[in-house]
């Protein structure tokens, strides 16, 4: 008789949960924002995070994930060079009155340059040279920049220009950028420095970048990207590391650069302070011991097949629970790697978290002679008992 096993094996404090309370709510003043933790991919909190908006300056973040990525297949190189066209001197260049690196028409111009001219000076016509120069025309740079986007998992973004220029079709969502980032941070390690670059002189002409939270000290910020048109308001998409921990917030449809700079500052430390990240499990961690039902051994060891590690708020921390549940004893023959139940996590405003409970080894089954003492036994001294050992989560 196969019977359900629940066998805590986390119970991190046995206090009354009433004092793990949700974090305290925060008011962003953005029309969408986003915040999320790296790590777990856990969403802090957001207000309209999937609703389509006009992205501005923020869309180049995916304009450099395309040339980040033509740089590491070897498509392209650092020392490479582009020709400034009239129409990127004219749409983006001095002439156009937006930001601008103060490219020359006609001048020849290295890829390191461009990027850090559209990174730190969101200079437009540096988007242009390089959308020109890898596509042929930037209309047809944009097309390809949706069509990757769409492949690394960006479902609501279309582009129509490389530079975020106003244009009814040309959209993201902040959920979208959220995890442009995450890309940019985990395919590109080698290239993601030139976001924490604080200034950049060109043709004899510095700027300064525009990212308020680089200048702030603690803030732990080393990225991205700031956005502003009219109709889109002032936005930021930023990303900092502390103790380990990084944050990708995504803000926009502010009004000002002021509120642009403290909002982002808030939501960033607010996430920082009210939740924390708890490893729970290792890969290959054990998590209890099963008997096995007419084995030709008597237990198995089961454990969870993936590191685990979870975002919660900290209040939360002394309601954690976690249990293994399983059919047990486990029936043989039993495969190693098969999985025989499962891992539930459940704390105050969190969860559950479901998690696969495998088996760690394998257990053939009695042969005839075995099965009749094994049934004997049942018959005569009763089903075997569960034995399990509490395994507690890492530290």
């Amino acid at each position: 008789m196969l019977r359900s096993f629940a066998i805590n094996i986390g119970l991190l404090a046995a206090v009354s949960a009433d004092i793990a309370a949700a974090p305290p709510a925060i008011d962003v003043a953005a029309r969408q924002y986003v915040l999320i933790d790296v790590t777990t991919g856990a969403e802090l909190v957001g207000r309209s995070a999937d609703e389509k908006m006009p992205p501005s300056s923020m869309s180049k973040l995916m304009t450099a994930y395309m040339v980040f990525d033509r740089l590491k297949s070897g498509q392209l190189s650092l020392d490479d060079e582009f020709t400034v066209s009239e129409n990127a001197w004219r749409t983006g260049g001095a002439a156009s009155g937006g930001s601008t690196m103060f490219l020359n028409p006609n001048d020849r111009v290295k890829v390191e340059d461009l990027l850090r001219g559209m990174i730190i000076q969101s200079g437009n016509d540096a988007c242009i040279v390089l959308a020109e120069g890898l596509a042929g025309s930037e209309e047809a740079f944009a097309e390809q920049m949706t069509a990757k986007a769409k492949e690394i998992g960006l479902a609501a973004s279309n582009f129509m220009n490389s530079t975020g220029l106003p244009h009814q079709d040309h959209y993201m969502t902040a959920r979208d950028l959220s995890l442009l980032v995450r890309r940019i941070v985990a395919d590109f390690p080698e290239y993601y420095s030139l976001y924490s670059e604080t200034s950049f002189t060109y043709n004899g002409i510095t700027q300064g970048n525009r990212n308020p939270l680089l200048y702030k000290i603690g803030s732990g910020a080393d990225g991205l990207k700031t956005g502003h048109t009219d109709v889109a308001g002032y936005g930021l998409t930023a990303s900092a590391i502390r103790n380990g921990r990084r944050l990708v917030m995504v803000a926009n449809g502010m009004a000002s650069m002021k509120a642009r700079d403290e909002e982002s500052s808030k939501l960033i430390d607010w996430g920082f302070r009210e939740f924390t990240n708890r490893s729970l499990f290792k890969a290959g961690d054990k998590v209890a011991d099963a008997e096995v039902w007419l084995g030709d051994r008597p237990s198995i060891s089961l454990v969870v097949r993936d590191e685990t590690t979870i975002t919660l708020p900290r209040g939360a921390l002394s309601s954690l629970v976690v249990k293994a549940v399983y059919e047990g004893p486990l029936p043989a023959p039993i495969e190693k790697g098969t999985t025989v139940g499962k891992v539930v996590v459940t704390a105050r405003d969190f969860g559950p978290l479901e998690l696969p409970l495998v088996a760690a080894d394998s257990a053939g089954r009695l042969g005839f002679v075995g099965r009749l003492k094994a049934a004997a036994s049942y018959i005569f001294l009763g089903p075997p008992r569960p034995q399990t050992e509490p395994a507690p989560v890492a530290n």
